[in-house]
């Protein structure tokens, strides 16, 4: 195995030992870029010279003997809607284009002042709004398995970068499963955390209530060490909650003898594939066979989530992209024309389909008409599934679902059926509804794609979703395996 396939907690442990360095690290991750990012398409903009500088800085640190921050040297890649002062946002829109924010996005200066080397902004939906990547202004990113088929969205350049080795590690964010769907569907472990946990500062907001920002990663155990880094109560962000700080690594080698571990019933219906089920349920049998008790409950209201879901998101999105008119955020303004035609001209213009579909409507939805009968009732299935979710957890400490009801789709082939993309997140939109942790891990293959299996914990719970992923992962080896090399300019 390559440099770049290896974890975070790998290589600190060869940097401990000073059996490597840091650029040899990074030499060997950007070998892996040139090699497919062709092919993959998951970068938008490589940040190299920066990247060899801090990889120099933290080997002499090294060689000096000096003590290492948690992150120092190792490569870390960073979705396109976190800011960073000084370097282009764009979240993979035309409107954002020439945007370069003043700001630092409150996630990534934690991780970069733990001497995390960034290597650049990956690809995304444009605002994160998609679940195939596919509304990507800037190309369309492939999934490393599968280059006719999706890495999966919104944070799929993420996904496929941490798969392809690309990166050893990314930042993504998660509104209703853009973390988990990707890692699902591109072979890796996504974590979206409990609501509030990670400071939302510097995040651009697609739906304030339910945006979080997570980490990607090539295990749970890498994932553990990435949320130790990123969580803390910042008063930049006015959702961000105070609590104590943890160590989310202290009980990764718990044993799962006694844990209990729902299986909801509702997530297991005629939506999911029949070949994805079985592979589901051997991860199961391997869970009880590790000690867990699976209690089999119901969770009657999961098919409301996804319609309370895209109501409420839309509601929200429509109204963080008023602000984006064409003229602020962008070196742009209106010459010799009125100014409300130029708002139509530049938006018409500067948003992509998905994104325009999902103003129209969450304007609606807020509208006199349209706020009683879709956003008030919305807003109350949420309350009603967040109230379920705590009534199951009163009986068990975890919940296991699928991530996806299938493996990764072709390229093209929901693009024109909005409800069909949509229902991509039928089991990732509940626990986002709710606020609650939530992690995909990979669980095995359907016709050489991986499938994901999604562990959802209570509020604040991440210890215990990172000990059954990390002890899950432990006796199988479906994380440790890496997609088929594509070739250059072979898709």
């Amino acid at each position: 195995m390559e440099l770049c396939d290896l974890t975070i907690h790998e290589l600190k442990r060869l940097y401990a030992q000073k059996e490597v360095g840091p650029s040899t690290v990074l030499a060997a991750v950007v070998r892996r870029i040139k090699e497919v990012e062709a092919g993959t398409g998951a970068y938008i903009d490589l940040e190299l010279e920066s990247a060899f500088e801090q990889a120099r800085t933290a080997e002499a640190r090294l060689k000096a003997g000096k003590p290492l921050g948690e992150l120092e040297g190792i490569p870390v890649a960073v979705t396109d809607n976190l800011c960073r002062a000084g370097k282009k946002t764009t979240c993979a829109s035309r409107m954002l284009a020439e945007f370069v924010p003043p700001n630092t996005a409150t996630a990534v200066r934690n991780l970069t002042a733990q001497g995390a080397i960034i290597l650049g902004r990956t690809n995304m939906d444009e605002f994160a709004m998609g679940s195939s990547t596919e509304y990507s202004a800037v190309r369309k990113p492939k999934n490393p398995w599968d280059p006719q088929r999706t890495p999966g969205g919104a944070c799929g350049g993420s996904a496929a970068a941490v798969a392809a080795g690309e990166t050893i590690a990314a930042l993504g964010t998660d509104t209703g499963g853009a973390i988990r769907l990707p890692a699902a569907f591109c072979g890796v472990t996504g974590l979206k955390p409990t609501y509030g946990l990670v400071s939302r500062y510097g995040l651009v907001a697609l739906a304030a209530s339910l945006d979080q920002i997570g980490p990607l990663a090539k295990d749970a155990q890498d994932c553990a060490l990435l949320l130790n880094l990123l969580t803390g109560y910042d008063p930049l962000d006015s959702t961000s909650v105070r609590k104590e700080r943890m160590d989310y690594t202290r009980d990764l080698e718990q044993t799962l003898s006694g844990r209990k571990i729902g299986l909801p019933r509702e997530y297991f219906g005629a939506e999911l594939d029949e070949a994805v089920r079985r592979v589901l349920m051997e991860a199961v049998a391997q869970l009880e066979a590790l000690g867990a008790e699976i209690v089999e409950l119901s969770l009657e209201l999961t098919k409301y989530a996804l319609p309370a879901y895209y109501i409420i998101a839309a509601a929200e999105a429509s109204s963080n992209l008023a602000r984006f008119d064409g003229i602020r955020y962008r070196q742009a303004a209106p010459v010799g024309e009125e100014l409300n035609a130029y708002y139509t001209r530049a938006r018409t213009k500067g948003f992509g389909p998905e994104v325009k579909r999902r103003i129209m409507l969450g304007t609606y939805i807020l509208s006199a008409e349209g706020y009683k009968t879709y956003y008030q009732k919305a807003q109350q299935v949420r309350t009603l599934v967040s109230q379920e979710f705590k009534s199951a957890f009163q009986e068990v400490e975890a919940l296991i679902t699928p991530t996806a009801p299938t493996t990764a789709f072709k390229m093209g082939e929901r693009l024109e059926d909005p409800l069909s993309m949509y229902s991509s997140d039928l089991y990732t939109v509940p626990a986002s509804l709710a606020g609650l942790p939530a992690i995909s891990v990979p669980c095995g293959f359907v016709g050489g794609l991986p499938v994901g299996l999604q562990i959802i914990g209570r509020p604040f719970a991440e210890n215990t979703i990172l000990n059954i992923a990390h002890q899950y992962q432990k006796r199988t080896d479906y994380h440790k395996a890496r997609p088929p090399r594509q070739k250059e300019g072979t898709v």
